[in-house]
């Protein structure tokens, strides 16, 4: 049995002069899936602000990223000549991530990123024994962060419940599961905690009453709350994004839930991603927290912006020999027969698709692979501060970088809405703008109105829409701009779309790294997080030193 050490490595100095934390702050990571959270954290300050002592996550394939990840964390933090091995890896140079010379770093890698059900007794048990044997006892600050399971929350997975026969919300236990986060926060302390859900937590009920007020009336006083008795631990629950917050005393129905949801494209973010993040102070002797910043709006980030400067791919041909040249035809004869049709009917998509018959002679010849050769001047945004947070020179491949096959028949699709968007400048929605014949899908309901974004086109000029773990199942929602490449998304692009660094290595097969990368909160927005988070902390520390 392992023997889990009280640190994996001495604490940590900070090394910026006007840091009130003498030592990183430790991390507690809970349903941690690829690690996005983490991975903002982890990078704030150079590296040298926080440091994570545990990851938990449920999904074996998304706890192999995690640890991968904690692996070169560790390396380049501790032993940087180690990195080489990292990259090898990362490079399909070698068939392990470490040797003999950082065998040890991948042990320590192990301890860090868990495989751990949260709710389950023995889940439970390895997490808080891994907590109790990690976590500093000298009263040091520390942050927990994560976000429990959305599926019972979000407006998509509500309707789905609600088709299931005999679906009842209160024996539903991925209402509760917040309760395994607000426990750890109870019985640990932390000095601030970060708790991420989706916005139709705002709207969720369970028995008649609204999820959300609930959750923050726990947040506020988890001892009350779990264990029905006072003299916990409490705290104030802020908004990033406003003024707005609640605190043990403040009358719930006063809260305006909208102000906590943070929309991802005002802050950097290539993709409007909007969400609910709490930041959880907790209150001194006093009832007094610290004062908070709020982030800071930027230009948005387009599509193109992100993902325009990758190699162009094409497509893969589903359930057929797939050559280059039988891509071009297959695709041309789709384009041509649109073509006719919209020469018969009332002209107005003839240019528009001339013009794509035209770039199918400058289509890209490759439809990508696991790893695509990274080229002098390639994945540039011209951005200079996202270009530094995505690019890294050791990488000489693109990861990731290969099409989905699609069918003929949404090849169609595909290369009707991409032409469409680029030429009107939106996606185009059901039934009467899918008009040409053979666009129309075999769904029974297409004509209700219910799916007239059953295809979507990224556009171009504009952040993405949300990057879902729906993408793990088709891409229909998730259309690339361009008519010659005639594809959805690749899983690079997807993680660019949600700001993971280029050297970000998912593991698992393609459908698995999707549904990571689409269940991630966006690392670049955890860094602007973990600076809010840093500030406060430092605020704590230097009040206590007055």
């Amino acid at each position: 049995m392992i023997q889990y050490q009280n640190s994996l490595f001495p604490p940590r100095v900070a090394t910026e002069p006007a840091a009130a934390v003498e030592h990183a702050i430790q991390i507690v990571d809970l349903f941690a899936g690829p690690g996005g959270l983490g991975e903002g954290f982890s990078s704030s300050g150079e590296g040298r602000r926080f440091d994570i002592i545990v990851s938990a996550e449920m999904d074996p394939v998304a706890r192999k990223t995690l640890k991968l990840r904690a692996f070169y964390r560790l390396l380049k933090r501790e032993f940087p000549e180690g990195l080489q091995d990292y990259y090898r890896y990362f490079n399909g140079e070698a068939p392990e991530p470490y040797t003999d010379a950082t065998a040890k770093f991948w042990h320590y890698a192990d301890l860090e990123a868990r495989q751990i059900t949260l709710g389950s007794l023995e889940g439970d048990r390895e997490l808080n024994h891994l907590i109790k044997e990690r976590l500093n006892s000298d009263g040091r600050p520390w942050v927990l962060i994560g976000g429990p399971p959305c599926q019972a929350y979000s407006i998509v997975g509500r309707a789905r419940n609600q088709s299931k026969l005999g679906y009842i919300p209160e024996n539903d236990h991925r209402h509760f599961l917040y309760k395994d986060y607000l426990r750890i926060i109870k019985d640990y302390r932390p000095t601030v905690f970060v708790m991420e859900n989706v916005k139709g937590i705002l709207s969720s009920k369970v028995a008649g009453k609204g999820i959300f007020s609930q959750i923050l009336n726990d947040l506020v006083d988890p001892t009350k709350a779990l264990d029905n008795i006072e003299g916990g631990q409490k705290y104030k629950i802020c908004s990033i994004v406003s003024e707005e917050s609640f605190s043990p005393s403040d009358c719930i129905d006063k809260i305006n839930p909208k102000s906590f949801i943070i929309e991802a494209e005002k802050y950097g973010i290539p993709q409007a991603r909007h969400r609910v993040i709490l930041l959880g102070i907790a209150l001194d002797e006093q009832g007094n927290v610290p004062s908070h910043d709020l982030l800071t709006q930027v230009e948005p980030v387009s599509v193109s912006q992100a993902i325009g400067s990758l190699p162009k791919v094409r497509s893969k041909l589903s359930r057929s020999y797939d050559p280059y040249d039988a891509w071009y035809r297959t695709v041309a004869d789709e384009v041509d027969d649109l073509l006719n049709h919209a020469q018969l009917e009332n002209g107005r998509m003839v240019a528009p698709l001339r013009a794509t018959r035209e770039a199918l002679f400058d289509a890209p010849l490759t439809s990508g692979a696991d790893r695509v050769q990274k080229n002098l001047g390639e994945g540039y945004t011209g951005i200079p501060s996202l270009d530094a947070w995505y690019q890294d020179s050791n990488i000489k491949c693109w990861l990731s970088h290969d099409s989905r096959s699609h069918m003929r028949s949404d090849l169609r699709r595909y290369a009707f809405a991409s032409t469409f968007a680029k030429h009107y400048k939106y996606s185009p929605k059901g039934h009467l703008e899918f008009s040409l014949p053979g666009l129309a899908p075999a769904h029974k309901n297409w004509e209700s109105g219910k799916f007239s974004d059953r295809f979507r086109v990224q556009l171009a000029w504009l952040p993405a829409t949300t990057i879902t773990s729906h993408i793990s199942k088709d891409g229909h929602y998730f259309i690339h701009y361009d008519p010659a490449q005639c594809r959805s998304l690749t899983v690079r692009e997807a993680a660019r779309l949600q700001t993971f660094p280029d050297n970000y290595y998912f593991e698992g097969n393609r459908t698995q790294q999707f549904h990571q990368v689409g269940n991630a909160v966006p690392p670049l927005l955890a860094n602007k997080i973990a600076e809010v988070v840093y500030h406060v902390i430092c605020r704590r520390a230097a009040e206590g030193k007055t």
